[in-house]
Order: structure tokens, then sequence, then C-alpha cells
């Protein structure tokens, strides 16, 4: 379906009341059958946009281990058990693996248009009990469609520690949107329609080099920065015309959730169709962009084709 000749801004989208709050609605910006969301603004322009960025070939994995953060954070995702078994009739050439218990968002993830709606529906109007019932809004449209594009990072957490800020990576910091907007600024990068915005906070990498108890303590009494919950940090993803965004957090936004601030999570996946991608790890990027001054590059990811599944890995690398 072609891109409307004009997006809406974020103020002249409609209000919608979710669990007590007014919310900013986008279903139906781009069609009434839409399950891709803010990825319409991929388009095969914005894909020879982001083939020309990269110049040096340098490529950086946008993964952790699968089998990490260890213990897992939330507790009801458990950890993958493998095992490798020996096909080759006792010859000893040839080996399998299976994954028992796998929870395709224990790790660096998407969060897909399944993971997070509203009371009854998701994304775009849809009920949830017939979306579930098949295929609709699935991670499948994700891997079908390909994502490539280009991807900029902002570095958040260098940027604030250049101005003396500094924060506990075991609380429940909020960064702003002028946060976004100043390390934009001060990185000299801009946002354009069709991006995918990774923003660097350091957690994960605060969290890699812990003792195991501090990520035992964690996953019983989760806390960690994130994204401020309110308007004007959906209004500034909207209005930046981000295909989705991308963190080195646990949640994209502040963990816990404050309930009577809301959950950005309903705005974003819900009323937008906004991907969130969690727990990528950013540093080994974020160092090579601080190196060479250059923020933009090609992102290529690939989630699993999963019919109708709710998240994926992102096997995703940056490209420069």
């Amino acid at each position: 379906m072609p891109l409307p000749a004009r997006l809406p801004k974020f103020d002249e989208l409609p209000e919608v009341e979710v669990l007590g709050r007014k919310l900013r609605s986008a279903w139906g910006v781009f069609g009434d059958d839409d399950e891709l969301g803010p990825w319409n603004l991929v388009t095969p322009d914005k894909v020879r946009e982001a083939a020309s960025l990269v110049k040096k070939g340098k490529v950086s994995n946008l993964d952790l281990p699968l089998n990490e953060p260890s213990p897992p954070l939330f507790e009801f995702r458990g950890a993958y058990e493998q095992t490798i078994q020996e096909v080759s009739q006792g010859l000893k050439i040839a080996y399998d693996d299976r994954l028992d218990n796998f929870y395709p968002q224990t790790s660096s993830q998407w969060d897909g248009h399944r993971h997070v709606g509203l009371p009854g529906h998701f994304y775009n109007n849809r009920v949830q009990d017939d979306a579930l019932a098949g295929s609709a809004l699935g991670i499948q449209n994700l891997a079908e469609s390909g994502i490539v594009t280009r991807g900029v990072l902002l570095d958040v957490e260098r940027h604030l520690k250049s101005q003396g800020k500094t924060w506990d990576q075991l609380s429940s910091f909020e960064f702003t949107a002028a946060d976004l907007t100043a390390t934009a600024k001060a990185q000299g990068v801009e946002l354009r329609p069709g991006d995918l915005l990774l923003f660097n906070t350091g957690w994960l990498r605060w969290l890699r080099a812990e003792p195991r108890e501090t990520r035992e303590k964690l996953a019983h009494d989760l806390r960690a920065p994130g994204l401020q919950p309110d308007g004007d940090t959906a209004e500034f993803l909207w209005n930046a015309r981000v295909a989705a965004i991308a963190t080195d957090t646990i949640a994209v936004e502040r963990w816990p959730i404050d309930p009577a601030r809301g959950f950005l999570h309903i705005q974003l996946i819900g009323l937008f169709g906004m991907n969130l991608g969690e727990m990528w790890w950013l540093q080994d990027l974020a160092d090579d962009c601080a190196a060479d001054g250059v923020w933009e590059f090609m992102v290529v990811s690939s989630p699993l084709n999963i019919p109708g599944g709710v998240g994926s890995p992102p096997n995703a690398v940056a490209i420069k």
C-alpha cells in the first residue's frame, strides 16, 4: 500500500482513553489492514540510502549471546536447554542440536506487535482473540518484509557523562526526549523518516560486568533505567518518523513501570505499531562511532520467521 501523502503529527492523532489515560492512536494511518506500522516508512529509496552508508566495511554485531543475561531477568522467561546429538549412526561425523524451553525474548529481542496491546485489542484495532487464533500481526511480517534501513545511534551515556551527569544503573533513572535531542545535536546527526533509532545507555555493558549475585538480585527485583514514559517521549518518536527504536536496556522505558504514569509500551506498540528492540548490544558500535565520528550506518535485522510469533532475537548487525 502506498504511503499517505502526509502523515499526521502527534498532536493531530486522535485521542483514545486507555486504562484511564488519554493516549494518541495511529490506527488506520497506514491503512486499515496494516500489520507493519512505521516500518512502512522503509521504502526502496530508504534501503538504497542505507546501502550508501557502507564506506569502510566494518560490521558490528548487535545481539547478545543467546544464553545472556544469566539468569534471565524476567523469571517467567526461562533459560533454554541445549542438547547436542550425534546423527551419523555412531560414525561421529555429524551432529544436530535441539533447544528446549527456548523463549525468543529472553536475550536481545524484538517486541512484536502481539507483545503488548490494549485491553482486548492489538495494534490497528485487531481483536486479540481473533488475532491470536491465527497469525495476524505475527513477527513473520518483519521477517518476510526484511529489515534493512539507515540506523542512527544516539550515545546518551557518552553525551550525558560529558555534561557531568551520572546515574545509578540499579535505579529507574529516566532519559527524556530532551536528552535524545541534545545527544543528536552534540553528535551532529539528524533523524530521518524510516530510520531505526538506537540509543545507548551503558546499562548492558554494566550488567555484563557485574557478578552473578547482582544479576540474581535483579531477576527478583528488576530495576533499570530507560525512557521517560510520558507524552513528550511518544511525541518525539512519532514526529521523528522513526521506523522503530532499540536500546541496550531491559524495556526501552524505565523499569518497573509506574501505573500512575502509564506504560509506554501500550502507546508505542499498541497504538503506534512501533516495534521495540530491547537488550541490544550497542557498546562495540558506540565505541566505533565515537572513534570515527560517524553515527549513521546500515542496519540489517532478520527476525525468526515464526508465523504468529510474539517476539524474536533480532539477528542484527550494523555496517559502516
